[in-house]
C-alpha cells in the first residue's frame, strides 16, 4: 500500500468512525452492556483462537531478536485473557456515566444551570506490544459511548486483528455499529501519521508505549494528546516505618514485574531508617539478581551484603526509567529532601511512602506532584483495573483534561446545559 493509498484507506476508516460516533453516543445502556457481556464471552470461547495468532507474533518477534520485557509485553497468555475479559465484566456492572446531570442550580433568573457528561466523540488509540489494550480500548470506548480508531504495533498485527473481529461481533449482535471500533490493519508508520492529522475524524489522540513514541506523536499531532512520557516512579521510606511491611511493598514494587511503567525505579530512604532497612532489602534484591545503582551512603551500607550487585549512581540514574533489574537507590536527609528529589527527577506518575507517621503521610500526599501518590502500598497499584474503573485507556501524566489511570470518566466531557420554562434575558 503506496502512501497514497494509505491516506485515502485513513480518511474511510476516520469517516466511518465519525459516522458511528453519533450511534455510539446515542446507545442505550443495555445496548452497551450487552456488547461487553458478549465479549467478554467470546475471550473466553476464542482462546485457542487468540493463542495461536498470538503465537504467530511470538515467534515472528524472537526471530527478529526481540526479547525480556518486550517479548513479556506481547504474551497474551490466559491470564492477561481473563484480566481483560474480566475487565469487560467490571465495566458492564458500573454505572453508565453518559447523561448524568451534575451540579444543577438555579439561578435568580429562573433557569436552572448543570452540566450533562458526554462522549469526546473518537479517540485514536496508538499503542505497542500489549495486545490486551485492543480490549481494553474497545471495552472503554463502548461503554463510553465513544467510537475509537486502534493503531496496535506491526509486531502484534495478527493478535489485535484477531481480537477486534470479536470485538466487532460483539456490538454487532448488541445491535451497534460495527465501525464503533475500528483496528488499523495496515503496518504501514504512514498511516500513524494520517491519524494524529486529522481533527475532522478524531478528537484525541491517546498513545500508550515507549517514550519515542510518545514524544513523536506529541510532537507531531494535530488534535489534543493524553499520554505520559515514561515511569520513573519512586518508594520512599520514612524515618519511623514499619520494617517488615515496608519490605514486603518495596520488593513487590520492584520485582512483582519489571515492565511496567509503574513499577519502582527509585528507592529513597530517610538517613535514620538506612541501617536497619537497606542491608535487609539489599539481601532480597541480591536473591532476585536486582542491581543497585546507589550514591555513597546507600552504596556504604550496601556494599558487604552478599551477593548484592552495587555500583554508583550517576545523575542520570535519578530519572531513568529502567524496565529492567535496576533500581537506584539514595539516603536521603529529611521528607523535605525526599519530596524535592522526587519532584526534580520524577516522571510523576505514581510514587509512596512507607511510614507509621501520619502528619509525614499527609505532607507527602499533599506535596508530591505527581499522578498517584500513595501511603503504605506498592506502586504497582497505579492502574485502572485496580483502581476500580474496569479497564483503562491508559495513564496521563498531564494535568489536563485527565490525570492519572484514565478509565471512563477520562473519556468523557462535561457540557452546560440550561432548563428554563420561557425565560428571557433582560
Amino acid at each position: 500500500m503506496d502512501s497514497t493509498d494509505v491516506i485515502a484507506y485513513m480518511n474511510r476508516v476516520g469517516a466511518a468512525a465519525r459516522g458511528a460516533a453519533a450511534a455510539m453516543a446515542a446507545a442505550s445502556t443495555a445496548a452497551k452492556n450487552q456488547a461487553l457481556s458478549l465479549l467478554a464471552a467470546k475471550l473466553e470461547a476464542h482462546r485457542p483462537l487468540l493463542a495461536a495468532a498470538n503465537q504467530l507474533d511470538l515467534d515472528r518477534a524472537a526471530a527478529n531478536g526481540l526479547e525480556g520485557p518486550l517479548l513479556d509485553r506481547l504474551k497474551l497468555d490466559a491470564k492477561s485473557l481473563a484480566t481483560v475479559a474480566e475487565g469487560c465484566v467490571q465495566l458492564a456492572a458500573m454505572p453508565d456515566p453518559i447523561g448524568e446531570i451534575l451540579n444543577v442550580r438555579r439561578r435568580p433568573t429562573g433557569i436552572s444551570v448543570g452540566q450533562m457528561r458526554v462522549p469526546l466523540g473518537v479517540f485514536g488509540m496508538i499503542y505497542e506490544s500489549r495486545p490486551n489494550v485492543t480490549i481494553e480500548a474497545a471495552s472503554l470506548a463502548i461503554k463510553s459511548g465513544n467510537a475509537c480508531i486502534l493503531r496496535g504495533g506491526s509486531e502484534a498485527i495478527n493478535s489485535n486483528v484477531a481480537l477486534a473481529r470479536l470485538v466487532r461481533e460483539a456490538l454487532l449482535e448488541a445491535g451497534l455499529p460495527a465501525d464503533g471500533v475500528q483496528l488499523v490493519e495496515t503496518t504501514d508508520r504512514a498511516a500513524v501519521g494520517r491519524l494524529i492529522a486529522m481533527p475532522e475524524f478524531v478528537d484525541v489522540i491517546i498513545p500508550r508505549g515507549g517514550k519515542g513514541l510518545i514524544e513523536r506523536i506529541s510532537a507531531e499531532a494535530k488534535v489534543p494528546v493524553i499520554k505520559h512520557l515514561d515511569g520513573n516512579c519512586h518508594t520512599y521510606v520514612d524515618a519511623e516505618f514499619d520494617l517488615e511491611q515496608a519490605l514486603v511493598v518495596t520488593d513487590n514494587a520492584k520485582t512483582q514485574k519489571y515492565s511496567p511503567c509503574n513499577a519502582t525505579e527509585s528507592l529513597l530512604v530517610h538517613r535514620d531508617a538506612a541501617m536497619a532497612f537497606l542491608p535487609r532489602i539489599g539481601e532480597i534484591f541480591a536473591r532476585k539478581s536486582v542491581e543497585m545503582r546507589c550514591d555513597a551512603a546507600a552504596k556504604a551500607i550496601l556494599a558487604d551484603v552478599p551477593g548484592a550487585k552495587v555500583v554508583d549512581a550517576v545523575e542520570s540514574d535519578w530519572s531513568e526509567e529502567y524496565l529492567a533489574p535496576i533500581i537506584s537507590v539514595k539516603v536521603v536527609a529529611d521528607l523535605d529532601e525526599a519530596i524535592a528529589h522526587i519532584n526534580r527527577y520524577s516522571s510523576h506518575h505514581t510514587e509512596a511512602i512507607l511510614t507509621t507517621n501520619h502528619p509525614n503521610a499527609m505532607r507527602f500526599l499533599r506535596e508530591v506532584d505527581s499522578a498517584s501518590v500513595m501511603v503504605n502500598a506498592s506502586t504497582r497499584f497505579a492502574d485502572g483495573f485496580e483502581y476500580g474503573l474496569g479497564a483503562e485507556i491508559g495513564i496521563s501524566t498531564d494535568k489536563f483534561h485527565a490525570r492519572g489511570p484514565v478509565g471512563l470518566e477520562g473519556l468523557t466531557s462535561l457540557k452546560y446545559i440550561v432548563l428554563g420554562q420561557g425565560e428571557i434575558r433582560r
